[in-house]
């Protein structure tokens, strides 16, 4: 962990340096001292509140990540038109053209700080996404068992990725929760993230997910940021646990002869990890599986152990442009949307909050509603 952040705190001072000195040379910024100082310290900021943040909850410190973490964002859209105010600089100094006019530039760092604000406004705009699926449809061959019958028209609603914490606390929770019971799904899946992972008080932020009560019940799952030490993990099954929610850690529950099974995320971070996971749940290959899994790596071995339908999050799909090439070279395609494999269908969900930055740039954040057809 020492080394993670080491390698990623100087890789922020190399593209705020970068930035600095795109700002003195080529915008007629005066490198004075004040200046460089206060680079300096936005550079460490964000580290050093999510230090604060991962010691104590409270006000201040939740104050400080989220504006650091917002900082953050912003200076990701204006150290790429920095690069590119660069390279357009070297294109024209190497084709003798000479510098390009400083209004160029002032306009490149305009979109950047204004495409960034946009994404800060884009985070809040939660919809819903629908889709149907069959379960032992036309591609999977004929509905195994007397299940079809009984869930034909029946609604589950997925959330993942709320990231409950010094950013999205009570208030999203409860917004969410409310958006949740005005559709009033007969199945509620929560697929990891739910909470960041910091200090804060698990049971009164599942709390408002305790009043859904849908009919075939709610199921929890954690994922990494459940995950970061056993004893955090068994505080929020715990909290779950004690909402009234089925925590699906490793193991499956029959619901009118569907198969709801729910993974770990570390468990399954290997490809033998998860084999033995899967393996040692006993799903039953007769009858139909529907599995919550955090992290959608490793869709053959869910195909081979007989899953028709998995349902994800994690990725956020990049959550800002450009970093959705890298989840979609991460996992293969698998990052977003509707997917098959075989007679596996797939759905990796953008999630509903944010992690670090609080903005979304090239998608949006998303309550998942399904319908069984």
């Amino acid at each position: 962990m020492v080394f993670v952040m080491v390698l990623f705190q100087t890789g922020l001072l190399l593209c705020y340096w970068l930035l600095y000195q795109t700002l003195v040379g080529l915008l007629g910024f005066h490198g004075t001292w004040g200046l460089k100082l206060l680079f300096a310290a936005l550079s460490v900021s964000f580290l050093f509140a999510s230090a604060l943040a991962s010691r104590r909850d409270g006000p201040l410190s939740r104050a400080l990540y989220t504006l650091s973490a917002a900082w953050l964002g912003l200076f990701n859209f204006l150290f790429w038109p920095a690069v590119l105010c660069r390279v357009l600089y070297r294109a024209r100094m190497a084709l003798g053209l000479g510098p390009y006019p400083v209004s160029w530039a002032a306009a490149l760092f305009s979109v950047g700080l204004v495409t960034g604000l946009c994404g800060i406004a884009n985070a809040h705009s939660l919809r819903i996404k629908k889709f149907d699926i069959a379960m032992g449809g036309v591609a999977a061959g004929p509905p195994r068992g007397p299940w079809s019958g009984k869930w034909a028209g029946r609604t589950a609603v997925f959330v993942s990725d709320l990231h409950l914490g010094p950013v999205r606390n009570l208030g999203f929770a409860r917004r969410v929760a409310k958006r949740i019971r005005e559709i009033g799904p007969d199945m509620l899946l929560l697929g990891g993230d739910f909470y960041d992972g910091t200090p804060a008080d698990a049971p009164g932020l599942i709390a408002p997910f305790s009043e859904i009560n849908p009919p075939l019940g709610a199921y929890f799952i954690t994922g990494n940021h459940e995950e970061f030490s056993a004893r955090a993990k068994q505080d929020y099954i715990r909290a779950a646990s004690d909402a009234g929610i089925k925590v699906l850690d490793n193991r499956m529950e029959v619901v009118e002869g569907l198969q709801i099974a729910g993974v770990g995320y570390r468990e399954t971070l290997t490809r033998a990890g998860y084999e033995r996971v899967m393996r040692g749940m006993g799903l039953e290959k007769d009858r139909p599986v529907l599995l919550l899994k955090h992290s959608p790596m490793y869709p053959d071995i869910s195909l081979r152990e007989g899953v028709d339908f998995e349902i994800c999050g994690h990725t956020h799909r990049g959550q800002i442009l450009p970093y959705n090439l890298v989840t979609r070279l991460v996992y293969r395609g698998f990052d977003g949307g509707l997917k098959r494999l075989g007679n596996l269908t797939i759905y990796t969900s953008a999630g509903a909050g944010t992690w670090g930055p609080p903005m979304r740039v090239g998608n949006r954040p998303e309550i998942v509603l399904i319908r069984f057809v």
